[in-house]
């Protein structure tokens, strides 16, 4: 009888690939994903402890899941960057859970499923990185790692830990597993990497501009997107490639954090608020349609009044068309602990909304500025919300819903539509396409 299993994805975009690579090991191994954890023999969690709570979740979880395990025969992993944080203690506290695997043996499952560790939370050196077997949910996207880990030690960041340092995959490996992609129709590629710009090939010292021009050269990628960017790694060779490749998307995500010089210097975030908004200012002249996101951290440790007023003018001024924004969350073994104390968490709740205030009212003010305008849509398929509608991002990484009434008959996933924008949603636009 054919064996099932179930993944359970918090995180980020790089939790999100590794759940996939996880996903094609066991389809190799003859198993097969099911929807619900009630029909798995295996259930996996691939958990992320970036945000505050993150492991009193994933032990409320386990708990749900030890009433599972008592009733029938049942594998239980705990993956991910929590497993990689709590280790072997997983196994005291839930010791119903068959194996702990953190993010550097991803690639490792086979070794760990027939039995030989419990508790893999190494970083080996050959991370073994099967991009044939990563089984993509999308027909139309391939996520590619091209960096993993980070040597940045940001005050405030737990990923150093729980990721490792950083390690680049050759040139010639990523620009294979690109090409794989499209042959099997993906034509939008998203680089990933906890500092995505930092990368460097271990083999020839290319860098992160090199490599993006080269990506974006190979035939068939309409579309090439990456992230997460450092501001403190951009340089010349990645706007020049960015400004010279009609391909490569006009989205950056560019994490602030903070607005302010004395707070970036407590994160150890490696700039200045002046040297930020050089680096805005550099690639808005290179690239003067760019759209720009980023992340905010409000409440850290000394964080006056005057600091947190330097962010909020830094937001008006960059003018952010997306943002995520959170309160400061100590993490376990990170230097800010010693810094001092949040910001009282009411006085941290009140900064939050008046960011998310301010946000929202220049993200309404960017999606009006595209009515009437036609943008090219990448479409991914059918809406989610309206079954008659299709849907797809603007190469400003912004979700469009359009009918089709004016365009050819079929538009397969993958097409390339220009679409007239009449309607400025909440997060997204509203349009229909153009013959």
């Amino acid at each position: 009888m054919t064996k099932t299993f179930f993944i359970e994805t918090w995180g980020c975009q790089m939790n999100d690939l590794d759940s996939q690579r996880l996903s094609g090991s066991l389809k190799l191994r003859g198993y097969r994903r099911v929807d619900t954890e009630g029909e798995a023999d295996l259930i996996l969690l691939n958990t992320c402890s970036i945000r505050d709570k993150s492991e009193q979740k994933v032990f409320s979880h386990l708990g749900r899941l030890r009433e599972m395990k008592s009733e029938r025969e049942l594998q239980i992993g705990v993956c991910g960057c929590v497993a990689q944080q709590e280790g072997e203690a997983i196994l005291h506290r839930a010791p119903w859970v068959d194996f702990v695997m953190g993010p550097g043996n991803v690639g490792h499952l086979d070794q760990i499923l027939s039995g030989d560790r419990r508790v893999a939370i190494d970083f080996p050196e050959d991370r073994n990185y099967d991009y044939l077997a990563i089984d993509r949910p999308s027909a139309t996207k391939a996520q590619v790692t091209i960096i993993e880990g980070c040597n940045k030690n940001c005050t405030f960041c737990i990923v150093p830990t729980t990721r490792g340092r950083e390690v680049s995959r050759p040139f010639d490996d990523v620009l294979r597993e690109v090409r794989a992609a499209v042959d099997s129709g993906r034509v939008e590629i998203e680089l990933l990497g906890q500092t995505v710009n930092a990368y460097r090939c271990p083999i020839t010292g290319r860098d992160f501009g090199t490599l993006l021009s080269a990506v974006a050269k190979i035939d068939r990628v309409a579309r090439l997107r990456f992230m997460t960017s450092h501001p403190a790694e951009v340089n010349d060779s990645m706007i020049t490639a960015m400004r010279d490749h009609e391909n490569i998307s006009r989205y950056l995500h560019l994490p602030v954090q903070s607005g302010s010089s004395k707070i970036l210097r407590r994160m150890k975030r490696l700039y200045t608020r002046e040297h930020y908004l050089e680096t805005i200012a550099r690639i808005r002249e290179a690239i003067p349609e760019i759209h720009f996101s980023t992340d905010v951290i409000v409440g850290f440790p000394g964080e006056t009044d005057d600091d947190f007023e330097q962010t909020l003018s830094l937001i008006e001024k960059v003018r952010y068309g997306s943002m995520f924004a959170f309160k400061y969350s100590p993490r376990p073994g990170t230097p800010a602990l010693k810094i001092g104390a949040p910001v009282d968490d009411a006085i941290a709740s009140e900064r939050l909304t008046r960011v998310f205030d301010l946000h929202e009212r220049i993200k309404r003010e960017h999606l009006e500025s595209y009515r009437g305008r036609v943008l090219p849509v990448l479409v991914e398929g059918p809406s989610k919300h309206d079954a008659s509608m299709l849907t797809g991002r603007t190469d400003y990484n912004i979700v469009v819903n359009f009918s089709t009434a004016s365009a050819p008959a079929a538009v397969p996933p993958g097409s390339m539509l220009g679409v007239r924008i009449d309607q400025a949603q909440h997060h997204t636009l509203r349009g229909e396409a153009v013959a």
